[in-house]
C-alpha cells in the first residue's frame, strides 16, 4: 500500500523539481511542459513576416489602366463593396465601408458607401482612368450615394447598369420574422 502511494506520488506533477532547462511541470496544464523560447526565435518570426510581406509585394501584379473602365458596386445589407477593373476584368483599386473603418449597422448607410466609393474613385483617378460604366448588384442602401460621388471625384460615369439578381420563382425563400 506504501509502495503504490509512494509510486503515485512521485507521478504527479507538483513532486517534481525544476529541471536545467527552465521549466517544470507545475507550470504546465496537462502532461505536457511548458517551455520557454530561446531567444532568438523572436527573430526567426520577425523575418517570416518580412519574407510574408516580400511575397505579398513580389505577388502584386501591374495592371494597365485605360482610361475608359468598370466599376462594380456590391451592395448589400451589411456591407457595400466597391471594386474598379479595366474592361478586361483586372482590379486597379477596391474598397468597402469596413475598409473605411465603419463598424455594424452603420457600415450599410449612404454615408459610408460614399466614403468607400470616393477612396477607389481617387485611387483609379491617380492610375489614369477618366470613365467608368457602372454596375451595380445588391439590395444595399449606399448605391446612388456611392455612384454619386464617383462623379463627384471627377470619374465621368457613361452608364449605370443593375445586375441585382432576380428569381424567376426558383428556390423557397426563408420564412417570415416573428419580431
Amino acid at each position: 500500500m506504501n509502495g503504490e502511494r509512494a509510486k503515485r506520488c512521485s507521478l504527479t506533477a507538483h513532486c517534481l523539481p525544476l529541471t536545467s532547462t527552465g521549466w517544470s511541470r507545475t507550470s504546465a496544464v496537462g502532461p505536457f511542459p511548458k517551455q520557454r523560447l530561446p531567444p532568438n526565435q523572436n527573430m526567426a518570426k520577425a523575418q517570416q513576416s518580412a519574407k510574408t510581406a516580400a511575397k505579398a509585394a513580389a505577388r502584386k501584379r501591374n495592371v494597365k489602366v485605360d482610361v475608359h473602365g468598370d466599376v462594380h458596386i456590391s451592395a448589400t445589407f451589411n456591407n457595400i463593396i466597391i471594386s474598379i477593373t479595366n474592361k478586361n476584368g483586372q482590379v486597379i483599386s477596391w474598397s468597402s465601408a469596413g475598409k473605411m473603418g465603419f463598424r455594424g449597422s452603420k457600415k450599410n448607410t449612404p454615408y459610408a458607401a460614399q466614403t468607400a466609393a470616393a477612396d477607389c474613385g481617387r485611387v483609379a483617378m491617380d492610375a489614369g482612368m477618366k470613365k467608368a460604366d457602372v454596375y451595380v448588384k445588391g439590395p444595399g442602401s449606399g448605391r446612388e450615394g456611392a455612384i454619386r460621388s464617383l462623379g463627384q471625384i471627377g470619374i465621368e460615369v457613361t452608364s449605370i447598369n443593375d445586375m441585382t439578381p432576380m428569381p424567376h420563382n426558383g428556390c423557397r425563400p426563408p420564412k417570415k420574422r416573428r419580431v
